[in-house]
C-alpha cells in the first residue's frame, strides 16, 4: 500500500485551519516569520510552499526575504526583533544560509519557544528527555504517517539510515519513545554489513540523501518503507532535464513492502504540515 503523504498532510492542515479559526475568535492571530537569505532556488521553492500553507490555514505570514549580502549581524538583529515581537509566534530561518553566516549562531539566537523547526539545543534536549517541545517537522511528520497508515510500531524493529541532526537522529529518538515503542538501529556511512541489518527491519526510514541506497534485496517481505530522500537525477524525457527520486528503489520494492512512501508526494508534504502544527501550538501556548 502506498502511503499518500499529500492526503495526510491535507488532513493535518485542515485540522490546523479549524483550530486557527478558534484561536482567532479568542483574539489570537497565529503568526509565522520565515526568513530567507539569498536566492537559493530550492530554498525559494520551499519558502513559497510555506507561504501557500500559511494562507491556506489562515495564519499571518511575516516572511522576510533578505539579499545574499545580508551580514550576520543584521540577521541576528532581525531575529532579536522578532523574538521580542509578541505578535510573532514562530520564527524559521530557511537553511542553508550564505557561507559568511554562522548557521549555529543563528539557530541559537531564536527564542526556543518560537523555534518551530525544533532545532534549538534546548528543544533538542527536551526531545531527548521526553519533555514537551516543538518537534522537528520532518521526523514528526514520519511518525504521523506511520500512525495514520495504522502501522503497528510497538515492539517493531526500526532501522534508520542516516544520522543527520534534521532527520536521522531526531526520528530515531521519536521512534524509541514509549508512545511509539520501537527498537531502533541507526545505520550510517560507518556501518558494516548494512544490507544485513536493514533486512532485519520491520520499519525502514531511509534518510541517506543518496539514490538507490536501499535496494529490493535489502528489504524483507512485508516491511514498511519510509523514503525521506529527495534526489535530482538526469532525465532527458522531462522538460527541466531531471526527475526527483528518493533513497529507495521504489519500483523494485513497492510489491515487497506492506507500506511505502512515494517521492515526491510522501514525506515531503508532511514537513510543511507539521510546521503549521508547530506554529499553532506555539500560538496556543502563548
Amino acid at each position: 500500500m502506498i502511503i499518500d503523504g499529500k492526503q495526510v498532510a491535507a488532513d493535518v492542515r485542515a485540522d490546523v485551519a479549524k483550530k486557527v479559526s478558534e484561536l482567532k475568535s479568542k483574539g489570537i492571530n497565529p503568526c509565522l516569520a520565515v526568513i530567507l537569505v539569498g536566492e537559493n532556488p530550492a530554498s525559494v521553492s520551499y519558502v513559497t510552499g510555506k507561504q501557500k500553507a500559511l494562507a491556506e490555514v489562515g495564519m499571518v505570514d511575516r516572511s522576510v526575504h533578505l539579499p545574499e549580502s545580508t551580514s550576520e549581524e543584521d540577521l541576528l538583529k532581525l531575529i532579536d526583533e522578532l523574538n521580542n515581537d509578541d505578535s510573532v509566534h514562530g520564527i524559521l530561518v530557511q537553511l542553508p544560509l550564505p557561507k559568511h553566516i554562522n548557521e549555529e549562531k543563528v539557530i541559537m539566537a531564536i527564542n526556543p519557544k518560537k523555534d518551530v523547526d525544533g532545532f534549538h539545543p534546548v528543544n533538542v534536549g527536551n526531545l531527548v528527555i521526553g519533555r514537551p517541545a516543538p518537534l522537528p517537522c520532518t521526523p514528526h511528520g514520519i511518525i504521523v504517517l506511520l500512525e495514520k497508515a495504522g502501522v503497528k510500531t510497538s515492539g517493531a524493529h526500526a532501522v534508520v539510515i542516516g544520522r543527520s541532526n534534521i532527520v536521522g537522529k531526531p526520528v530515531s529518538l521519536l521512534l524509541a519513545r514509549k508512545e511509539t515503542n520501537c527498537t531502533v538501529t541507526m545505520c550510517h556511512t560507518g556501518t558494516k554489513n548494512m544490507a544485513e541489518i536493514v533486512k532485519q527491519a520491520d520499519i525502514i526510514i531511509a534518510a541517506a540523501g543518496r539514490p538507490n541506497t536501499v535496494t529490493a534485496d535489502m528489504v524483507k517481505e512485508g516491511a514498511v518503507v519510509i523514503d525521506v530522500g529527495v534526489n535530482r537525477i538526469p532525465d532527458e524525457t522531462k522538460k527541466n532535464g531531471f526527475r526527483l527520486v528518493g533513497d529507495v528503489d521504489f519500483d523494485a520494492i513497492k510489491d515487497k513492502a506492506s507500506f511505502i512512501t512515494p517521492v515526491p508526494g510522501g514525506v515531503g508534504p508532511m514537513t510543511i504540515a507539521m510546521l503549521m502544527q508547530n506554529t499553532l501550538e506555539a500560538a496556543s501556548n502563548d
